[in-house]
């Protein structure tokens, strides 16, 4: 088994490159390097008028870095259609050190101070790579988004990586590149200056988020 370390995780990242694994239980990881690679284009996020709404109206407590492992414990569920998921114990562990020392962060929501949905990632330069998302009420993991992008924005980030294109990234703008094309917008974010992923404060009301994810810069 080949020793992965947080450090080695890091390099990766920065070649354009990141760790699956075939199920939950599988200790060994594989490299995913894809043809086209998923974006959001920061400038070109959109938020749908219903989704916009639940935004203003507060309906979720959103929360930054304080419950990484509960994130990426829900994101690794079981869910409808989905007995299983790449996220094994293996991943987790590596992600929980990358959490503890700066380098990976999670967006939580919450209702009625229950955690239902949120999102997690890594922080590397001016990039974001978007790893995975969960949702136990409608639009937790959505609301969750629009706080990462608001966030990311707000720090100067310059990419938004989301590994692959769903139907449901896709309503946020969500689009596939080739990979010789993410490669230079990957490094054009690595290079200085770094993004400021605590730019924005948190508990900020939901107006103000939506003003952050659609402000012109």
């Amino acid at each position: 088994m080949t020793e992965l370390t947080p450090a080695l995780l890091l390099r990766a990242y920065a070649a354009g490159i990141f760790p699956m694994a075939d199920h939950v239980g599988d200790e060994d990881l594989f490299w995913v390097d894809p043809d086209w690679r998923g974006i959001l284009p920061l400038d070109q996020f959109h938020v749908p008028k219903s989704l916009a709404k639940v935004v203003r109206r507060d309906r979720f407590q959103v929360t930054v870095d304080r419950d990484f492992e509960t994130v990426i414990a829900g994101c690794a569920a079981s869910a409808p259609g989905r007995r299983s998921t790449w996220i094994s114990h293996r991943i987790r562990g590596l992600y929980a050190d990358l959490f503890r020392l700066g380098h990976a962060h999670s967006i939580e929501t919450r209702l009625d101070g229950r955690l239902v949905g949120g999102l997690y990632g890594v922080r590397l330069g001016a990039a974001f790579f978007g790893e995975s998302m969960f949702s136990r009420e409608t639009d937790a993991s959505k609301v969750a988004l629009v706080h990462l992008v608001a966030r990311l924005r707000a720090g100067g980030f310059r990419l938004l990586d989301t590994q692959f294109v769903t139907g449901h990234l896709m309503r946020f703008g969500a689009l596939e590149i080739p990979r010789e094309n993410y490669r230079r917008l990957l490094d054009a974010a690595l290079a200085p200056p770094s993004g400021d992923f605590d730019a924005l404060p948190q508990g900020l009301p939901g107006d103000a988020v939506m003003q952050a994810v659609t402000q012109t810069s």
